[in-house]
């Protein structure tokens, strides 16, 4: 880019304006001299006269009078855009928008821990949907999985979405008789279709005699109830609910998994102001000390 001395263009623009080094001066706060030798490097780098004198003061020549009109405008759109991003940088409010299954088992019960970390920032919460765009004129950041990253954003993975069969230990003890007996006959829970068991029996080679048709729940919260109360089995992404396996609320009744190639992640702009990357930082560190 063949730009002019970038120092000088302010100056320029109050010098302009004023018509007069000395007051031009007072108001950068730099001396008289140091304006008139900014005018002339612009001048010298332009090879033309950007000011001539008028009597006892100054007024700009044709040239002066066209870059004043360019480079006016263009400091003040830099001047506004600076602002907005302090603005962005200062801010202390969080809008996270976030999966209802992580947020209701890891983020809003481990929430008052953050909030004692950082004293001065508030958090915004909202449920994300799956697959949900991330937009960052509506969220600072997004807990969400997905199959491929999209581009000009951060995303730091969080969570693997490995699925296996779980069930309740109650239900467990009514069919311990290897992973065939407590599938076969089984009441099977489906989250929105039946498409993630027929996908698991495919993976496994086991082709159950009874149908795979259940009662299909459109949100993962009331499957998770349902599996929770012992009313059959269902596909669970098994990092997601460590904590209830490892306390033994849920068994895992296989190995096999599916969608062992897909994560969870948080999902923020490029740059991430200081709230943010507390947050991030945070959240990532709680979740690995546990699964």
């Amino acid at each position: 880019m063949k730009l002019p001395p970038m120092n000088t263009l302010p100056t320029f623009v109050i010098a302009a304006q004023r018509l007069n080094f000395s007051q031009a001066g007072q108001e950068l706060n730099i001396t008289h001299a140091a304006v008139s030798n900014q005018m002339k490097r612009l001048e010298d780098w332009f090879g033309r006269k950007l000011f001539e004198r008028s009597g006892r003061g100054l007024r700009l020549t044709t040239a002066g009078r066209e870059f004043l009109t360019a480079v006016d405008g263009s400091l003040l759109a830099i001047e506004t855009a600076s602002q907005k991003l302090r603005v962005l940088r200062d801010r202390k409010k969080i809008a996270v928008a976030c999966l209802p299954s992580i947020a209701t088992r890891w983020l809003v019960p481990a929430l008052g821990d953050f909030l004692q970390r950082q004293p001065g920032v508030s958090v915004e919460l909202s449920y994300a949907e799956a697959f949900q765009i991330f937009d960052p004129e509506k969220h600072d950041l997004m807990i969400t999985h997905l199959e491929e990253l999209p581009e000009r954003v951060q995303a730091t993975k969080i969570f693997n979405r490995a699925s296996r069969p779980v069930a309740s230990p109650a239900y467990v003890r009514e069919r311990d008789h290897g992973i065939e007996g407590r599938l076969e006959g089984a009441r099977l829970l489906h989250d929105a279709s039946t498409q993630d068991w027929e996908d698991w029996f495919a993976l496994a080679g086991f082709h159950p005699t009874h149908s795979t048709h259940g009662p299909v729940f459109p949100d993962f919260n009331f499957l998770f109830t349902s599996v929770l109360a012992g009313h059959g089995v269902a596909l669970c992404p098994v990092e997601v609910f460590a904590q209830e396996i490892a306390r033994g609320d849920l068994i895992v009744l296989s190995d096999i998994a599916t969608r062992t190639d897909q994560n969870y992640y948080i999902v923020t702009a490029e740059r991430r102001v200081p709230a943010v990357a507390s947050f991030v930082k945070w959240f990532q560190s709680r979740v690995s000390s546990t699964v």
